[in-house]
């Protein structure tokens, strides 16, 4: 069994700064894929970034990747999305997912909240 648990979302007022993380524990053997997506209230969930087993990245949007930016580390199996310049449409449920051995593993999501 596969156990994926984010932690670190909070309130933080626009364009602060906020590092989400993943962490992923039990029955690992290999981790490919690790990445987030998110949820806004009343949306659907949307797909924000990925970072591949050899460190290559992938950002929902262009606009994303300055202010966002994804990161792993292998030996802890721990995924990060550092999150700066935030705004208010950041707001949501941030989900940690991990792909390993041909499955999809979800965390139950650490709650993100831009405001002033």
């Amino acid at each position: 069994q596969v156990q994926v648990v984010e932690s670190g979302g909070g309130l933080v007022q626009p364009g602060g700064s906020l590092r989400v993380s993943c962490v992923a524990s039990g029955s690992v053997f290999r981790i490919d894929t690790m990445g987030w997506f998110r949820q806004a209230p009343g949306k659907e969930r949307e797909f924000v970034a990925l970072i591949s087993s050899g460190g290559a990245t992938r950002y929902a949007k262009s606009s994303m990747k300055g202010p966002f930016t994804i990161s792993r580390d292998n030996a802890k199996n721990t995924v990060y999305l550092q999150m700066n310049s935030l705004k208010f449409e950041d707001t949501g449920v941030y989900y940690c997912f991990i792909d390993a051995g041909s499955r999809r593993y979800w965390g139950q999501g650490t709650q993100v909240t831009v405001s002033s």
